[in-house]
C-alpha cells in the first residue's frame, strides 16, 4: 500500500548527535565517580534493546534523580553545539517532503529534540515531534508510533518507520509498520539490512507500494 506518513527517528537518522550524547553521559558518570567510557563503545550500546541503560551506563538498576539532573542539565547547555545533520538529510528531508507527511518519534524528550531541529532549521519539515517523555514508555515500546499514527490519522499500512537502531525496528514491529533501517547512525549492519545513503531512502520507500 502507497505510504502516506514518514516517522523518523531523530538522534542517528537525522542528526548526528554522538558527540553530545556521549560527552554528555560521561560528564554524568565523572560526577558520580565513574572512569570515562570510549565513546565508540558508549554509542555502539545506547540503542541496544537488551541491556539495561542506567545499570551499563551507571551501575544503577534505575536513572536516578541526580544522573537525570546531570545529564539533563549538561545536555541542556551543550546539544546544540555538538550536533550536526547527516550529509543529504537537508535534500532528502526536501525531496520526501512534496509526496509524503513527516513526523519525528524520538527517544530525546520533547524539549531537548524540539530545540535541536529548530537549531539545525529542519523542524517546518514535520507535522509533529513526540519524544520520550510524552509516552509512558520510549522505543522499543510501540507507544510513540501508534500516538503518532492516531494523532496523524493515517492508517498503519500507510505509515513507515525509519531509524537507526534495532530499538526502532522493534517499535516498527510491534506497531504493526513497515520500517527501514540506516547504517549512518550508531548501529552497524551488513549491507543488506540498511540504506547507507540517504538517498536511497525514496526509493526503498516505493518497494513497499
Amino acid at each position: 500500500m502507497k505510504k502516506e506518513l514518514i516517522i523518523f527517528d531523530m538522534d542517528g537518522t537525522l542528526i548526528n548527535s554522538g558527540i553530545a550524547i556521549s560527552n554528555t553521559i560521561n560528564f554524568v558518570r565523572e560526577n558520580i565517580g565513574l572512569p570515562i567510557m570510549d565513546s565508540d563503545i558508549l554509542l555502539s550500546q545506547i540503542n541496544n534493546p537488551d541491556i539495561n541503560a542506567a545499570e551499563y551506563f551507571y551501575g544503577t538498576k534505575e536513572f536516578t534523580d541526580e544522573q537525570t539532573k546531570l545529564f539533563c542539565e549538561y545536555y541542556d547547555k551543550n546539544c546544540v553545539k555538538e550536533i550536526a545533520l547527516y550529509d543529504g538529510i537537508k535534500d532528502m528531508l526536501d525531496e520526501l517532503s512534496k509526496d509524503y507527511r513527516l513526523t519525528i518519534a524520538t527517544n530525546a524528550s520533547i524539549e531537548f529534540a524540539t530545540k535541536m531541529v529548530k537549531y539545525l532549521n529542519i523542524d517546518h519539515y514535520f507535522e509533529m515531534i513526540i519524544g520520550a517523555n510524552c509516552v509512558e514508555k520510549p522505543k522499543p515500546s510501540p507507544d510513540m508510533i501508534i500516538e503518532t499514527i492516531d494523532k496523524m490519522n493515517v492508517e498503519q499500512e500507510k505509515a513507515i518507520l525509519i531509524g537507526d537502531s534495532l530499538k526502532d525496528k522493534e517499535a516498527a514491529i510491534r506497531a504493526k509498520i513497515d520500517y527501514i533501517l540506516v547504517d549512518w547512525g550508531f548501529t552497524t549492519y551488513k549491507e543488506a539490512e540498511a540504506v547507507s545513503n540517504p538517498q536511497e531512502i525514496k526509493n526503498k520507500i516505493l518497494e513497499f507500494i
